[in-house]
């Protein structure tokens, strides 16, 4: 059972999941929050679905990196604590995410970041072992993380996405999302945090949803700070392909 204020479901693949956990972040700095970093993959949601025919063709090498990773902060957890999980966490999102995207010469394609390549200069930069790495391929782990991916679905419902976060842990208010593009200043954070945890609090609420989506602005997407990216329509929450 958790002790912090907040559980944090993540797949570290997930541009929505690194945008939303940078507000977060912002939030706990000035509201004092303790936060539980925990697994839900992207790649086990998505288990039974025929990727050639729903999603474009990067995804599954995309989600399979990010149970890739997975596995590596579960060993972690184990092994070094649950803030060496966040740290880890932030490490990731920074190289997949923060900076400029690798150019069509390196060769890099989706599957790259669940690779020794990308996770070794990773680990050193937040301190922890380089034999950790070997979880890559270690799919004992995967029972822990299908655990709590079951129990991240299991507060919200089965049709959503990546992040979710339970307020207040075990009986506070669940919610995925929210969705977000671009960082929340300072003020701003607190202000829309305290938004939307008054309106997940409300015990009719159900769902407040728009499938467009602008590109986050993460310069590893190609957007930089300040510009806006290019909306698109995530039918399913996923940006599918129609059949």
């Amino acid at each position: 059972m958790s002790r912090a204020d907040i559980d944090f479901y993540f797949d570290p693949v997930c541009p929505f999941a690194w945008m939303t956990s940078k507000w977060v972040r912002r939030v706990m700095a000035q509201r004092d929050y303790t936060v539980e970093w925990r697994f839900i993959s992207l790649r086990l949601v998505n288990a039974q679905v025929d990727y050639d025919a729903h999603f474009p063709p990067e995804y599954e090498a995309g989600h399979t990196a990010g149970l890739r990773l997975l596995r590596v902060a579960a060993r972690v957890r184990e092994e070094h604590g649950g803030e060496a999980v966040g740290r880890l966490y932030a490490a990731y999102g920074a190289h997949i995410f923060d900076s400029a995207p690798p150019s069509d010469a390196d060769g890099h394609d989706a599957g790259y970041r669940g690779t020794r390549e990308f996770l070794l200069p990773v680990l050193e930069e937040v301190g922890l072992p380089a034999g950790l790495a070997d979880a890559l391929d270690d799919e004992s782990w995967d029972a822990v993380i299908r655990s709590e991916t079951d129990q991240a679905l299991g507060l919200t419902g089965k049709d959503v996405g990546t992040p979710i976060i339970h307020f207040e842990p075990p009986e506070g208010v669940a919610f995925f999302g929210p969705v977000i593009s671009r960082l929340p200043s300072e003020e701003e954070a607190v202000e829309l945090w305290d938004h939307v945890i008054g309106l997940a609090r409300f015990p009719g609420f159900a769902e407040l949803k728009r499938s467009l989506r602008e590109l986050p602005q993460l310069r590893g997407l190609g957007v930089e700070e300040g510009d806006v990216g290019v909306q698109e329509d995530w039918h399913g929450g996923s940006r599918r392909q129609k059949k």
